[in-house]
């Protein structure tokens, strides 16, 4: 089992940047796909972005390519999100997530484990 704590939400004027991190604790982090969500009021968490074990596969939403980068650090126990060129509509509240045992995972039925989210504000 993990934990999942997110930091690094905030306020920030369209066109900034913001730093996401996801501190993890319990056993095996480095075995478990991690994925970056966020959720819209009234609407489903939809995927931003995950990666790997090893960190060499990703993936990025069409919305945020280009703009959004995610990493991890696996003898930290932390993913990171760096956003930047943030626009209006990336507000919403981004949650972290783990997936263990697919060796991959883009569903959000395919993830257990869930952080307690950070809500970004971006304003226009």
């Amino acid at each position: 089992q993990v934990q999942l704590v997110e930091s690094g939400g905030g306020l920030v004027q369209a066109g900034g940047s913001l730093r996401l991190s996801c501190a993890a604790s319990g056993r095996s982090f480095s075995s478990y796909v991690m994925g970056w969500f966020r959720q819209f009021p009234g609407e489903e968490r939809e995927i931003v972005a995950a990666i790997d074990w090893s960190g060499y596969r990703i993936y990025y939403a069409d919305s945020v390519k280009g703009r959004f980068t995610t990493s991890r650090d696996n003898a930290k126990n932390a993913v990171f999100l760096q956003m930047n060129s943030l626009k209006s509509e990336d507000t919403a509240l981004y949650y972290c997530a783990a997936s263990y045992g697919s060796g991959w995972a883009l569903r959000r039925e395919e993830y257990a484990y869930w952080g307690q989210g950070t809500r970004v504000t971006v304003s226009s």
